[in-house]
């Protein structure tokens, strides 16, 4: 078999894996929509026999044997083609995969999805400890998973790296400190800030159908293609593409707060923009079909949420018909203060309810304690109480149950650990990101006035979607943006934002 005929073997094999790993998506999805409770213990098993076979299939002899005849041609001469990249990160994944027995596989998507299920009815009960053994399961075999993988500096290095290739904990947290202590600075200001904004106006009744009518409107303005995709209700909103032509986005309704729904449906908008810009039609089952990184595809999504939907010159076209849709609550409120009330900064509780300028805050207390989990420095049982603690003197604010606290997010239960930095280098990247096409595009804000956000869609796609996983994170940021990954465009722009909101 020649090189090139074993990389044609190669794209179908793989998009035979693709394939299962879209029909465990779906299960996933049903689960978390529309599936009956008592479905979850069989559909554990449904998940863990895929799960099972596509590892089987992905980490067979005849797959690295493909593997190992097509990387003897010259296709690495050239790193940047489709072939070198596909070639490089399928090499990625088998050695990593070929580390893991079935078995382990097997038994961590039973216990996940046990585990999330039990985390559904916990949650609504505030009752951390009917979920505590199964997180303790799942902890367990996270850890397992890691050193499996092997690792250097420390077992979240493993864990990092499957959701963010290339990036080292320590790395990380030397960003994460400096993005704390100018957070810290600008809250400082926002206290003392000579006005506040009157967050009644989003505090109101909000009926929820309409709520719906508006999501959707402003979702098919950005550019979501509702022929290639829908949007449900789930108790922790999430976006799934499932291959070609099928992206679905979920949201939660608050019907006595606008803010919500609203900018959770434009923040899994932009993960489907992404997922819907990567042309799956031609590289549909190969890395050239996936995403870079979860902080790219964060970056995505956060920029739709916040550089774009909570600008002044979105709210200059929405807001008029806003008025139209809630009468009731906002027909004789000003745009100016309405753009203040939707971007009110304050310590809240719950993570994807949280502004521009606390929201990081959030993430730093969970990529703290998934850390010190993995170092084991904290004991699960004692998680619960230790969030209480730190989050209290992070956003200055009591945690008096655990719904709000511990049990708010699904990731744990999921076994998703090392995922949570990727959100804050998420809106790390989006920042420097729309600067650059802020420079590239002068007239792009002003365009959202007039309902065009076409010039921004297509600046995404032709600099970042394009690529699939030709280039890690870093690197993509240095070609894109000419340079390093820095928190200082965050920071710049938040500054500036809230100081003409809050007139300091």
């Amino acid at each position: 078999m020649t090189a090139h005929e074993a990389y044609e073997s190669l794209k179908q094999h793989a998009r035979e894996v693709a394939i299962i790993d879209s029909c465990s998506g779906l299960l996933g999805w049903d689960e978390r929509t529309y599936m009956p409770r008592r479905g979850s213990q069989f559909r554990a098993e449904q998940l863990g026999y895929l799960a099972g076979l596509r590892h089987e299939k992905f980490t067979s002899p005849q797959f690295g044997e493909l593997l190992a005849t097509a990387e003897s041609d010259g296709f690495q001469d050239q790193p940047e083609s489709v072939e070198a990249v596909n070639l490089r990160e399928w090499r990625r994944e088998y050695d990593l995969a070929t580390k893991l027995p079935k078995s382990l596989v097997e038994e961590i998507t039973r216990e996940t999805t046990i585990a999330q299920g039990v985390w559904v009815e916990a949650r609504k009960k505030d009752d951390f400890q009917s979920f505590l053994p199964n997180l303790e399961t799942v902890i367990g075999l996270t850890k397992q998973m890691a050193d499996a993988y092997g690792w250097e500096g420390e077992r979240y290095n493993a864990l990092l790296d499957q959701y963010e290739p290339g990036a080292k904990t320590e790395e990380v947290a030397e960003v994460f400190t400096v993005l704390r202590k100018e957070l810290v600075t600008l809250l400082g200001k926002i206290k003392d800030a000579p006005r506040k904004p009157n967050t009644k106006i989003v505090e109101q009744a909000f009926d929820v159908e309409k709520q719906r009518v508006f999501g959707e409107m402003v979702c098919r303005a950005i550019g979501f293609d509702f022929s290639a995709g829908r949007l449900d209700i789930t108790t922790h909103p999430f976006c799934s593409g499932f291959g070609i032509g099928d992206t679905r986005i979920t949201t939660r309704y608050n019907p006595n707060r606008l803010n919500d729904a609203l900018f959770g449906t434009m923040h899994e908008a932009g993960h489907a923009l992404y997922e819907m810009g990567i042309k799956k039609e031609d590289h549909f089952g190969t890395p050239m079909g996936e995403s870079v990184s979860l902080g790219i595809h964060e970056s995505q999504s956060r920029m739709w949420e916040n550089q774009v939907g909570r600008s002044k010159e979105f709210w200059t076209y929405f807001f008029p018909m806003a008025q139209g849709i809630f009468r009731d609550a906002l027909s004789d409120v000003a745009l100016d203060d309405f753009y203040a009330a939707i971007n009110d900064v304050r310590p809240s509780y719950i993570r994807v309810e949280a502004d521009e300028a606390t929201y990081n805050l959030h993430i730093l207390l969970r990529f703290e304690l998934e850390r010190a989990m993995m170092r084991d420095e904290i004991a699960t049982k004692d998680l619960a109480g230790e969030w209480r603690k730190r989050f209290e003197e992070y956003l200055g604010i009591p945690v008096d149950n655990d719904r709000q606290g511990v049990l708010q997010d699904v990731h744990w239960s999921a076994g998703l650990i090392g995922y949570f930095p990727t959100y804050s280098l998420g809106n790390l990247y989006a920042a420097q990101f729309f600067a650059k096409a802020e420079a590239d595009l002068p007239n792009l804000k002003a365009g959202f006035a007039h309902g065009n956000f076409e010039h921004l869609l297509t600046w995404l796609r032709e600099n970042i979607h394009v690529h699939g996983r030709r280039y890690r994170a870093t690197e993509l940021a240095q070609r894109v943006t000419g340079k390093e990954l820095s928190p200082q465009p965050l920071i710049d722009s938040l500054n500036t934002k809230f100081g003409a909101i809050y007139g300091f």
